[in-house]
């Protein structure tokens, strides 16, 4: 048996010897790294290609896609919680909901879904903070049907009692459950410290102001906002381009209210002060957040940013500060950053991880040492072509299907870039390439100023302010501002409580 492995060894050896011989003589490389890939070339889709300005009002996006036999209608629509009355908050977003679930004109709640399962379609509706959509999806054999009840859905919303009763019994249950998670609480007190206590993403609903609104409400709020002049749609599918431009314009055709322009998203944000915000939840976990103020998506940064959060807390397992705080120490299993730029206000920095309470103010410690060794040294050449090329190879699947390329473009339509950056995708990669090592240096260094940095913990405050005793890091010593206790919120209010 010995002698056959021995054989057999030997007989494996000389073949891979004879195969390496032969690739080389063939000028195939020993080592997958060494194939000599070619530069992929793609080009963006351009969106005037697909895009139609409709007699009635709406612009449309029109992509056909003869692939399957299916239809998807997107309308984005102008509006948004912004808009909720005061003492009213919550009704954009019930307003949204009920659109597809609350029964149109020539049908009751129930027998829509009824016809709407016959159909195999799909609809659905939401208002959020800065836009609302109703959506149908269906096979293409049914379209006209279908946009005979997207037609109602839009100008008959029926908004059933029953179904105001319901859907304002699960918001007020929801609510209840408002601090039972800490990530909830995280996000929301986050929103505070990075947009101010007065700005409309705080303008939270409560049970009083869910209790006030009626069926007068929600038609009133419809028939303000919902109406072809506040339209951009997204249409993909099996279907001839000029025939859905026709459907088109009959879908939005003899609008019967006229509706009203809505005024401009606020952007008064205010930031927080340098500090530390501490919830005390009683929590085998503590979660972080460093915050730093943002910039826009149009600032001239941008893509210098975009590149250097990547390489900092964006690219995964790539990235610093998972590397330092969950790889090297073992102390986090999630962590990273962002820095998104803001469409209609200033975006914001943040890192953020999760660790045992103890080790809070030394993985904090960590985290901040890396915003700070990113604004003082330059980021390898590895780094930085690491981070681009994942920028520059991944662009293609931005527009891999029909749906994307409709959507991407509408929602470009209805947040102002298409109108200020009509080559926006077709200059993407190239303004990534341009990137370099010390613009990377550059934006850490103004953007990434850790002495104006607010730290948000929640987490059980006892625990996390006594550190760990292997490390000798105190919460406190993290910043130059205060500490500062946070109190949590009424879930039905949402005004802080006192213990």
């Amino acid at each position: 048996m010995k002698g056959t492995m021995m054989n057999r060894r030997t007989w494996l050896t000389l073949a891979l010897a004879a195969t390496t011989t032969t690739m080389m003589a063939a000028g195939i490389p020993d080592r997958p790294e060494k194939l000599p890939v070619k530069p992929l070339v793609y080009d963006a889709p351009n969106p005037a290609d697909y895009r139609t300005v409709l007699k009635s009002g709406p612009v449309a996006y029109v992509v056909p896609d003869r692939e399957l036999p299916l239809v998807n209608i997107s309308i984005l629509v102008r509006t948004g919680d912004y808009l909720d009355p005061k003492g009213k908050e919550g009704l954009a977003s019930l307003t949204g909901y009920l659109l597809s679930k609350g029964g149109i004109g020539s049908k009751t709640a129930e027998e829509l879904d009824e016809r709407l399962a016959f159909l195999a379609a799909h609809l659905n509706s939401g208002v959020s903070d800065s836009q609302g959509t109703v959506s149908l999806n269906l096979l293409s054999k049914d379209l006209d049907e279908g946009l005979q009840i997207l037609r109602e859905v839009l100008t008959e919303p029926k908004f059933q009692d029953d179904k105001i009763a319901l859907r304002k019994q699960q918001l007020l249950q929801g609510m209840k459950q408002r601090n039972d998670d800490s990530s909830g609480i995280e996000f929301r007190e986050r929103r505070f410290l990075i947009y101010g206590d007065d700005f409309y993403l705080n303008q939270h609903p409560t049970a009083d102001s869910i209790n006030s609104i009626t069926q007068a409400d929600l038609k009133e709020f419809h028939h303000k906002w919902f109406h072809p002049g506040n339209f951009i749609v997204a249409v993909n599918g099996d279907f001839d381009r000029a025939e859905m431009t026709a459907k088109l314009e009959k879908l939005f055709g003899d609008w019967p209210y006229k509706g009203e322009k809505p005024a401009a998203v606020p952007s008064n944000v205010t930031f927080a002060k340098p500090g530390i915000y501490l919830v005390d939840k009683d929590v085998n976990q503590g979660r972080v957040s460093l915050l730093l103020p943002g910039v826009f998506r149009d600032d001239p940064d941008y893509f210098a940013i975009t590149v250097m959060n990547d390489i900092l807390g964006g690219g995964g397992f790539t990235s610093r500060i998972v590397n330092r705080v969950r790889s090297d120490e073992g102390l986090a299993y999630s962590a990273g950053s962002g820095f998104p730029g803001g469409v209609y206000y200033r975006g914001a920095f943040l890192a953020v991880f999760q660790s045992k309470s103890g080790t809070v103010p030394y993985a904090t410690s960590l985290v901040k040492e890396e915003l700070e060794k990113m604004a003082t040294a330059p980021v390898t050449e590895e780094e930085l072509n690491t981070s681009k090329r994942s920028y520059i190879d991944t662009f293609p699947q931005n527009f891999a299907t029909a749906a994307q390329v409709a959507g991407t473009f509408a929602s470009d339509e209805l947040t102002g870039r298409y109108a200020k950056e009509p080559t926006y995708w077709k200059t993407f990669r190239d303004k990534v390439n341009a990137v370099t090592a010390e613009d990377v240096k550059r934006v850490a260094k103004k953007y990434l100023t850790t002495d104006k940095v607010a730290i948000l913990v929640v987490g059980k405050k006892e625990d996390i302010l006594k550190g760990h005793p292997n490390h000798a890091v105190k919460l406190t010593d993290l910043s130059k501002g205060p500490l500062i206790d946070v109190p949590l919120r009424d879930p039905l209010t949402m005004k802080p409580m006192t213990k």
